[in-house]
């Protein structure tokens, strides 16, 4: 029974160091509160931030206003939309980073990406993980919660 209790008692704390460092994707709102929009800085936007396989960017825009085309960089340069079809025009449009290296996105709404600069690009960093996101109030109460429940579950385990 000891040894039961002392594999149950390593599992717990292993886990228990192990979770918090546990890599979680990041959504990231294209432009915040703007939104994909005309006449924002989206390169301004993405400079400061890191963008790793299997993170997420989320287009939000008001459908048939705008839309999203992900090209390659001679595309992105002249604001060339692709095969008409290819769109994502949703309003609401999600886009999971899968690989590593730059990414282009346009939108193919008239002159929105020549004259307005309605265009993203991203470089994706390679990796199976994201780093852990830093912790906010709702990550620290529930790390907190779930030690609390750990030091409750090896007290019971000790006493029988």
């Amino acid at each position: 029974m000891t040894t039961f209790r002392h594999i149950v008692v390593v599992f717990v704390v292993s886990v228990a160091t192990l979770l918090p460092s546990t890599a979680m994707a990041t959504e990231y709102v294209v432009g915040d509160d703007n939104g994909w929009t005309i006449n924002f800085d989206y390169q301004n936007w993405a400079k400061d931030k890191e963008f790793y396989i299997g993170d997420k960017l989320v287009f939000k825009y008001q459908p048939g206003v705008h839309n999203v085309y992900k090209v390659n960089a001679s595309s992105f340069a002249s604001c060339t939309v692709p095969t008409l079809g290819s769109g994502l025009t949703s309003g609401h449009d999600v886009v999971t980073l899968m690989t590593p290296g730059k990414k282009w996105y346009i939108c193919g709404v008239g002159k929105h990406c020549a004259d307005f600069n309605q265009k993203l690009v991203i470089n994706v960093q390679g990796g199976w993980f994201a780093p852990a996101p830093a912790p906010n109030s709702a990550t620290m109460y529930g790390y907190q919660t779930f030690m609390t429940v750990v030091v409750i579950v090896l007290s019971i385990i000790t006493v029988f």
